[in-house]
């Protein structure tokens, strides 16, 4: 598996063991990047834990890219930034200061609108089933195949992807997976 592919995804409330142990080595490894994305805390807490963690990931020569605070992000100096597409939409104009940004879709058409607005890559999902979307059925290869087809940004894969499935994301042609569960163990 290609590293370089995969974004990882942060969820401490997963961890079985101390979070800042788990970034520690996330960040040891050679992944695209580690989206810090703790959605219970508030921007506070979030840029004080952004903070330890970028510590982290400098310390590793890893990436960094905050998730929803674009406060926060600003705060620290990071430069990557990945948002909820309803926040991406209200924030996209005041975003020409960061080197990255980034959205989830649902749809094919956020798609098309992320681009137009400014994004320079998404997430597009979920892809397989997860215990993130308890109850939620699963949107499938064929959908992200539509999200292809309808924006020719950089599209990652997210939902339910792991060691055995992600290879038929990246067959369809997707850019890359992100990865959450796997790696917060």
């Amino acid at each position: 598996m290609d590293e370089k592919q995969i974004i990882a995804i942060t969820n401490r409330k997963l961890c079985t063991r101390p979070f800042l142990e788990v970034m520690e080595d996330l960040a040891k490894r050679d992944f695209q990047t580690i989206v810090l994305r703790e959605k219970d805390l508030t921007e506070e807490e979030y840029e004080k834990l952004a903070g330890q963690c970028l510590e982290i990931c400098r310390r590793n020569q890893a990436v960094l890219t905050l998730h929803n605070f674009v406060g926060a992000a600003r705060n620290l100096g990071v430069s990557r930034i990945h948002l909820p597409y309803p926040v991406f939409l209200k924030e996209a104009g005041n975003l020409s200061d960061f080197e990255s940004v980034s959205t989830s879709i649902h749809k094919p058409e956020e798609a098309r609108t992320a681009k137009e607005l400014g994004a320079d890559f998404v997430f597009a999902g979920h892809i397989y089933r997860t215990d993130c979307k308890k109850g939620l059925k699963p949107r499938g290869l064929g959908f992200l195949r539509e999200v292809l087809e309808a924006s020719d940004l950089p599209v990652y894969g997210i939902g339910g992807i792991h060691e055995n499935n992600y290879r038929e994301v990246l067959d369809a042609g997707a850019a890359g997976v992100c990865m959450m569960s796997e790696f917060m163990l």
